[in-house]
């Protein structure tokens, strides 16, 4: 039987695929490494000869790169970030790593975190069946309170007076606790800097503490592994201009040339570039260094073909299942996990967006914390709804900033119909609007002309409407950073029937995208405007 469509890519071009073992960005090193100089090649040769199971080749370059020494004895990496995508061998790297801390290096305390506490139980699950069936290391637990399971108690210590701990990523991992070796995963999950902090504050009394932290990519609510990937990323660019060998001896001898950033914050990252296709099988292994690897067990690690088939079903699915294969797959970052507007389909919709001439609907939106508001004009072109920023206001006093400015705006550009949503984070500027009658001999507020509205209908009704405007490519705009940043940051948020409105939880604004989807329902429903009148007269 012959296909219809031959298969693309062909079987030879998956079989060819092979992961990247050096990383695509990643922190030089100050001197070359040698067992001497990087306890890595320590832990690789303890991983072949202690445990019997080798590392894969990307995590033998890890612990190479990652475990570089001072010539002082500290580790050149006080915080050391690994991003790599999901199913390549991250946990089998933190039970080799945690073994070899306390039974070779014999680090009195190593703790592990995850963002649950049963994901952080997985590795050290594994660590105890490991030591226990490892007779060299199975003699140094002891016998009596050698292995601790009771949940939220566990712990595995050993002979030489050292333990591995586990527990959940919050406020209270670490406190009261003295940590040498401290791993953070799945720092994508870390939306504050409670847990960050807490951890790390434990480690401040040891001048040898490391902290390892392991993730793939986040979106843009995870603040702490965005902020500390670009920390590295800022040492790495300034290295690639500044850095050479007198450099690196130079910060060697414990002298740091003025304006360099932290030498010691170490990025290793297996990332796909940010504009990749999905279906790029160069791209995939770059972020999937175990893709197309025969193991020491003689197992395929990571099959290609089924890594093409995931990315092709998520890129014809979209939505949520495409970020998280961006997320996890590509180790990608991306803007919302679950965006409410597609954000391929909203680049689509980018044209002229002059609304000279045109009848305008207005709508005004504001956020949770009162520091950002946004104003939006909206007009129809046939079908199509055409959307531009009038002004937008930030700070601590951007609603009076909006109240104040609004008249003269008002006046000038002349809309027709101004809303906002009552029921939402507008009703703070609403005394400013609302005050119909407020009067003068010379001044009136609002125009008798202007129509203004409250926008009564249902809010998940306006944000799906304005969703599925997108995706018909039935709204126009110029591409405003603002307001492309707003609604493409914009994740849903279920409401009863299963229905959705744009959520306002996290870190970022998504006042731009209220004010975009209030005024293209305005402009919508905007009656059309009278015709010329003809007076006929019984001469015609």
């Amino acid at each position: 039987m012959t296909l219809p469509i031959p298969l693309t890519p062909r079987s030879s071009d998956f079989r060819a695929v092979r992961g990247s073992v050096t990383p695509r960005l990643w922190t030089p090193p100050l001197r070359p490494l040698t067992p001497a100089t990087s306890y890595g090649f320590a832990v690789v040769d303890f991983a072949r000869s202690v445990l019997g199971r080798p590392l894969d080749p990307w995590q033998e370059w890890d612990v190479i790169h990652a475990g570089e020494m001072l010539p002082d004895g500290r580790p050149r990496f006080r915080n050391i970030l690994v991003l790599v995508a999901r199913q390549n061998g991250k946990t089998w790297l933190l039970v080799v790593l945690s073994l070899f801390w306390i039974f070779i290096e014999r680090w009195p305390l190593v703790l592990g975190t995850s963002t649950k506490l049963d994901y952080s139980r997985e590795s050290w699950d594994k660590a105890v069946a490991i030591a226990r069936s490892v007779r060299q290391l199975a003699r140094r637990i002891p016998a009596k309170g050698g292995v601790r399971s009771t949940n939220g108690e566990q712990h595995l210590k050993t002979t030489f007076d050292t333990r591995y701990k586990i527990g959940a990523a919050n406020d209270d991992g670490g406190r009261s606790l003295s940590i040498d070796r401290l791993v953070q995963d799945e720092l994508r999950q870390h939306h504050d800097y409670s847990a960050w902090n807490a951890g790390t504050g434990a480690m401040s009394a040891r001048p040898l503490a490391q902290n390892w932290c392991l993730s793939n990519a986040g979106d843009d609510k995870s603040v702490v592994l965005n902020d500390k990937r670009d920390e590295a990323l800022t040492f790495i660019r300034w290295w690639e201009e500044n850095g050479d060998e007198a450099v690196a001896e130079l910060i060697l001898a414990g002298e740091l040339p003025a304006g360099m950033p932290s030498f010691r914050n170490g990025l290793f990252e297996w990332s796909a570039p940010l504009d990749a296709d999905p279906l790029d099988l160069d791209a995939l292994a770059q972020a999937n260094p175990n893709l197309g690897v025969v193991g020491w067990d003689g197992l395929l690690r990571m099959d290609p073909q089924e890594v093409y088939l995931e990315g092709l079903t998520a890129l014809t699915t979209g939505g949520l299942a495409l970020t998280g294969f961006k997320t996890e797959k590509m180790c990608i970052r991306v803007v919302s996990m679950d965006p409410a507007i597609d954000p391929n389909a909203w680049r689509a919709c980018i044209g002229p967006a002059d609304l000279a001439g045109r009848r305008m609907a207005w709508c005004l939106d504001v956020s949770p914390d009162l520091e950002h508001a946004t104003l939006t004009a909206a007009a129809m072109d046939g079908e199509t709804a055409v959307l531009d920023v009038v002004e937008a206001w930030e700070g601590p006093t951007a609603v009076r900033q909006l109240q104040d400015a609004l008249p003269g705006l008002v006046e000038r550009n002349k809309p027709a119909v101004l809303g906002w949503f009552p029921k939402g984070p507008a009703a703070a500027a609403a005394a400013g609007i609302r005050d119909r009658h407020a009067k003068d001999r010379f001044y009136a507020w609002p125009p008798l002309w202007l129509e203004v509205q409250e926008i009564t209908a249902e809010t998940s009704a306006v944000c799906m409407g304005f969703a599925v405007d997108v995706k018909a490519r039935l709204v126009r705009h110029a591409d405003d950073p603002l307001q492309t940043g707003h609604v493409t940051a914009a994740d849903r948020l279920a409401t009863p029937g299963d229905t959705w409105r744009f959520s306002r939880r996290g870190a970022g604004h998504v006042d731009a995208a209220y004010a975009a989807a209030g005024a293209a329902h305005l402009a919508r429903t905007l009656p059309k405007a009278p015709g010329t009148v003809r007076i006929v007269t019984g001469d015609d």
